[in-house]
């Protein structure tokens, strides 16, 4: 998935140019927004990120302290380490 994903974003990144380093920030953060939100991914069962860590947490609500959104930005609170492991071996 990781691989699939940097290949895409050096796919943008050799194909556009960037006058600021703030559009070249906008691109990056839109393109992660949509890999994250739209593009379904064959490891995940064919489900989006979001989609899959919200069936996860729905499956295992005592690990996570917040609700899966589809809001953009950093996250505030801190997740437990063994929570962040356990979805990594989910995904």
């Amino acid at each position: 998935m990781v691989e699939r994903f940097n290949g895409r974003i050096e796919e943008v990144l050799q194909t556009h140019y960037f006058d600021t380093t703030a559009d070249l920030e906008t691109t990056l953060h839109r393109y992660v927004a949509l890999s994250n939100r739209h593009i379904p991914q064959r490891a995940l069962g064919h489900l989006t990120p979001i989609q899959a860590l919200k069936n996860w947490q729905t499956s295992h609500p005592h690990l996570l302290r917040k609700r899966v959104y589809l809001h953009a930005g950093p996250d505030t609170r801190t997740v437990p380490n063994d929570s962040v492991d356990s979805l990594a071996q989910v995904c």
